[in-house]
């Protein structure tokens, strides 16, 4: 009777600086949809699919680790969207929108946590609570409080498929809002419009201690020549740039206020093809509507992991089509001038879907991946080895924390 009245009331536990908010809410919609054949039938086929996740998560990442060391653009990206670039947390990430952020970020808790509840609940494991986790008062994440005593006892099949649950559902959802968001690119249609395309290239971004930054160049900036030569467009500029590598050149642009600078600078003797020169990210002034959307939608097949793009961030606003930029160029036969808020709630659940899966499958010990590695290598282990496995999941977390941290602070380190 206890048990049931704690269940079914709100309690809070601090353990400063996290508050984990339990509450009995939806512990009766696990039950109910635990019931069902389709549940069962998910349980079974999840169970080792951890795995898939994990090694496509450990992909990302080292493709990421090499384009960081051989490319300096790459890294002046990086460099440009700052440390807070990495946080999946709206106000504190500065290029996630606030409304479209939020919603989805619910949503991909939701999802997550719902997944672990259903599939404990299939096996019989209690749930006893969910909850909502806080860091010094910001939501950072959700939780399912599971009872832990049955889980221990739960067999690896069945921890496999509760602990997989979570991630797999992620990946399921972001490739749902996914293909949807094909679907709602494919009702655009450029607006016809008149009058004289304008030439140059828009500064994104400039990095802190570039060429640029010293003589003034400043974001939203329209470089217009080089050595006295019109830019007519990014590929134009890098010509321009290289083959005036060891002089002294002018570069005129006109700022965000339509005041025209002109400035003199010296360009080094030599800068590697992999290396930006004057450290700032650029895009075409005005790029055409057409040619937008052709590449964008060609992305879905071609290369869908450039659809992380955020339309909010640098180059995505001149290269998606629904960002705040670029939205008003197109209209759509089926959604009408409501298309952008579709696109960007479907973005944004498949962005935060997408990175949330992949994150939880990797093996460190908070996260579902370890404690799925963790399981599997004590189901694998004799008892009286117990300290050995301990160590063994430690060091392999501490390896893992490593590669990410490394991924986030070498374009720190290598200029």
């Amino acid at each position: 009777m206890r048990l049931e009245q704690q269940k079914n009331k709100v309690h809070v536990d601090v353990k400063f600086p996290l508050i984990f908010i339990h509450t009995p809410f939806g512990l009766t919609f696990f039950d109910i949809v635990a019931k069902t054949k389709a549940a069962r039938i998910y349980a079974r086929f999840n169970t080792y699919l951890m795995p898939l996740i994990t090694a496509f998560a450990l992909f990302l990442i080292v493709g990421s680790l090499i384009a960081l060391f051989s490319n300096g653009t790459a890294r002046d990206f990086q460099r440009s969207v700052g440390p807070r670039g990495v946080l999946l947390i709206p106000v504190l990430n500065p290029f996630f929108p606030v409304t479209y952020g939020l919603i989805a970020l619910i949503i991909t808790l939701v999802i997550h946590e719902a997944g672990h509840g259903i599939v404990a609940r299939v096996h019989n494991i209690r749930v006893e609570s969910t909850g909502i986790l806080l860091f010094l008062g910001i939501p950072v994440g959700a939780f399912v409080n599971i009872e832990q005593e049955l889980l221990v006892k739960a067999s690896m099949k069945q921890k496999s498929a509760i602990l997989t649950a979570g991630a797999l559902n992620n990946m399921i959802l972001a490739a749902i809002s996914l293909i949807t968001l094909y679907f709602v690119i494919s009702t655009l249609t450029p607006i016809a419009t008149s009058g004289e395309s304008k030439t140059g290239v828009v500064v994104m971004s400039v990095n802190d201690g570039s060429l640029a930054s010293k003589i003034g160049l400043s974001k939203e900036s329209i470089i217009q020549t080089i050595a006295g030569q019109k830019v007519h467009g990014v590929d134009d500029l890098g010509k321009l740039l290289r083959s005036n590598l060891g002089h002294n050149i002018q570069i005129t642009w006109q700022d965000k206020t339509g005041q025209k600078i002109s400035r003199s600078i010296s360009l080094p003797p030599f800068v590697s093809s992999n290396k930006g020169i004057l450290g700032i990210a650029i895009t075409d002034v005005t790029p055409n509507p057409s040619l937008v959307l052709q590449r964008y939608k060609s992305w879905f097949t071609s290369n869908p992991i450039a659809l992380l793009a955020p339309p909010t961030l640098g180059q995505g606003m001149l290269l998606v089509p629904y960002s705040d930029l670029m939205a008003p160029k197109y209209e759509s036969n089926i959604l009408g001038s409501s298309f952008p808020i579709v696109a960007n709630i479907l973005f944004w659940i498949w962005f935060i879907n997408f990175n949330v899966g992949i994150f939880n499958a990797l093996p460190i010990t908070f996260l579902d991946g370890g404690s799925w590695y963790n399981s599997l290598i004590e189901s694998r282990t004799q008892k009286s080895k117990a300290s050995m496995v301990k160590n063994a999941s430690l060091l392999l977390s501490l390896i893992m924390i490593g590669i990410v941290i490394m991924s986030i602070a070498l374009p720190y380190f290598i200029r």
